[in-house]
């Protein structure tokens, strides 16, 4: 099984120039992204500046700090392309400007769903106009993905709101689901250069699967092969990159002239290579200039940039629009893509963004113009009846069939066809369908929990099923974790002992470092036989910490090393069995505490609990003044 994996994922800033994305970055990092010569003279921002802004043991944060000048647009959208969560840095003192709307526009074509707002520079602005700053923007917002973000009032310079500003990221990553890293490896390239002694090296945000070092690649769409020679992330070696992480990799076979931006770097051929593109687009709300029937555009799509022409198949022009327009992108040169991909058109010239939209089809064909091809096109955007099923299951986890009928619009025979003959689908608690893949997923994230809690608690039987749940239920359903976990017992996975949930093949074991003081220990105590000291004194005249304390008592009571009479006193597991047998073989049916006295040559302080302790192990029964032989 895989070890527990990590999320990764990068954040991005984005906002008009001079409104303080690169010091709230500095703010939140302690890392200057400006770091270009030319950047330093100027004084603003080109290329993508990269910085770690958090780590712990369940996600690594990275932030990029996007560009904001118009004449940067390309780099923004390219960065943009590999974000999770956009934070938008408006400044209190100058409020939404027009490249923040053309930014807006970019964000939501792109289909980032996740923002935040940081109002900077507060302490420019007077304590009384903060407020209706702040309404100001937010109203500005409205109809974009920041309508119902939080924001952050902060300032920089002093500090004021950061720390706030940095729980709120990692709160609003924790509850994300991380990028695929189960596909094919794809990095679009957004930088290349070479290093004396190592060679050449790309650089880009990895947006699915995972790579290691010293496996073979392919740059694409030349079809170049290629070695993994090291992988870099935050300038730090690494065995592995994965979805989500910024990354640099030195690779071997290929020359720094061989490859440019917008090459993409994949680990398998199953990626298409294209020039016409099957698409569905949105424009802007005020685009200035109409959009005409095979008008140049130039495309953006991860970090590749294309010249093209627009084909549309039921209108010569588009002057306002709202809702999506089935289309063809006829492109100059090849590139590679799949289905469900985001991208950005932009006029050469005059320049602005017209719109985006993502792609139905990477494998166009030459159609007719007709409302015929637009039905064709919008079964290819709707999806196959089991990719309808796949998607919807997908996105809420588990659906029951009246569920999916709302959600696919498909019929109910249609739904039991699929459903019912398909390994793909699996039904739970008779009434709830999910997919087999999000239950293999499901079980190894409990597989690799149990483990890593095994390694920290050894001594204990497992893990408290309620509390081993608590953390995935902000992805998962209650029911479909409960069907995992009970599914996983009966397939020899997991056991559970009450309340506690354990990997089938884990024994609670007390760890090397202090196995040998628990033998002394339990030899200390079987020595003194009947007649023990204050069980608390065998822990310390042992050298065994308080701290383990709890844990080692629970585990030898369970594993029945050590049976407790009471608080105070506890026998070694085969002397209390020996006194059983003594007293069993000396008594009757039944005995009074005078026979058991002058059996077990016990004093009262040990004779009262361990009569105690054999009725509550059901061994006797307590009948008036005398013990029943129970079993």
């Amino acid at each position: 099984m895989a070890t527990l994996e990590k999320r990764y994922f990068t954040i991005g800033m984005a906002g008009h120039i001079d409104h303080g994305k690169t010091s709230l970055t500095k703010a939140l990092t302690n890392v200057d992204t400006d770091r270009l010569k030319e950047e330093k003279e100027r004084q603003i921002s080109i290329e993508l500046g990269f910085a770690p802004l958090y780590e712990d043991q369940e996600i690594q944060i990275s932030v990029i700090d996007v560009p904001g000048h118009e004449r940067f647009i390309r780099q923004m959208i390219a960065g943009v392309a590999g974000i999770d969560l956009v934070v938008l840095v408006v400044a209190a003192d100058e409020g939404v400007m027009p490249q923040t709307r053309e930014h807006l526009d970019i964000l939501k074509f792109l289909g980032v769903k996740y923002g935040l707002v940081a109002i900077t520079k507060i302490d420019r602005v007077d304590e009384e106009f903060i407020e209706l700053v702040k309404d100001d923007i937010l109203g500005e917002l409205t109809g974009s993905v920041f309508e119902d973000a939080p924001f952050v009032l902060v300032d920089s310079l002093s500090k004021k709101g950061i720390e706030e500003l940095k729980d709120l990221i990692i709160r609003t990553l924790k509850e994300q689901e991380m990028r695929d890293t189960k596909g094919a490896f794809r990095l679009p390239i957004d930088q290349v250069f070479t290093v004396k002694g190592q060679g050449t090296v790309v650089r880009g945000t990895v947006y699915e699967g995972t790579v290691e070092e010293g496996q073979t690649l392919m740059i694409m769409p030349q079809g170049l092969e290629v070695k993994a020679r090291q992988i870099q992330v935050h300038h730090k070696q690494a065995q592995k990159a994965y979805a989500g992480q910024r990354t640099a990799i030195n690779l071997s076979g290929v020359s720094k002239e061989d490859l440019e931006r917008g090459d993409v770097l994949v680990s398998s051929e199953h990626f298409i290579v294209t020039k016409t593109v099957d698409v569905a687009i949105r424009v802007v709300e005020d685009l200035e200039h109409m959009v005409k029937q095979r008008m140049p555009i130039k495309l953006h799509i991860g970090t590749t940039e294309v010249m093209g022409r627009i084909v549309f198949f039921d209108r010569n022009e588009i002057k306002e629009e709202n809702g999506e327009i089935l289309c063809q992108l006829r492109l100059e040169e090849e590139i590679l893509t799949k289905r469900g991909d985001r991208f950005i058109l932009r006029r050469p010239s005059p320049q602005e963004t017209i719109g985006g939209g993502w792609v139905i089809d990477p494998r166009g064909n030459k159609y007719r113009f007709g409302n015929q091809t637009i039905e064709e096109l919008e079964k290819k955007k709707v999806g196959s009846p089991k990719e309808r099923i796949i998607a919807a299951i997908f996105e809420a986890k588990s659906l029951t069939l009246g569920e999916l009928i709302k959600r696919t619009a498909l019929d109910e025979e249609t739904l039991n066809a699929f459903l019912n003959d398909d390994d793909d689908f699996v039904l739970y608690n008779n009434k709830e369908y999910s997919l087999k893949m999000l239950i293999n997923s499901i079980e190894e994230d409990i597989y690799d929990r149990l483990q890593e809690f095994h390694q920290t608690h050894s001594m204990k039987s497992g893990l408290n099923k309620a509390e081993l749940l608590q953390s995935m239920q902000k992805r998962f359903p209650k029911s479909l974790l409960d069907f995992v976990v009970e599914n996983g017992i009966s397939n020899g996975v997991f056991k559970r002992k009450e309340q506690f949930v354990a990997l089938a093949n884990f024994m609670p074991n007390v760890s090397k470092s202090w196995q040998k003081r628990t033998e002394n220990m339990l030899g200390e105590l079987k020595k003194d036989g009947l007649k023990v000291r204050y069980y608390k004194d065998y822990f310390s005249d042992s050298g065994i910490p308080n701290h383990l304390e709890a844990d080692l008592r629970r585990f030898l009571e369970d594993q029945e090393f050590v049976v407790h009479l009471d608080e105070q006193f506890a026998y070694h597991g085969e002397v209390f069995k020996e006194a059983v047998e003594k007293l069993r073989s000396g008594t009757g049916k039944e005995f009074e505490v005078g026979d058991a006295k002058e059996i077990l040559d016990l004093s009262r302080k040990y004779m009262i609990p361990f009569l105690e302790r054999l009725d509550s192990k059901g061994l006797t029964k307590r009948v008036e003044n005398k013990r029943v032989w129970q079993k």
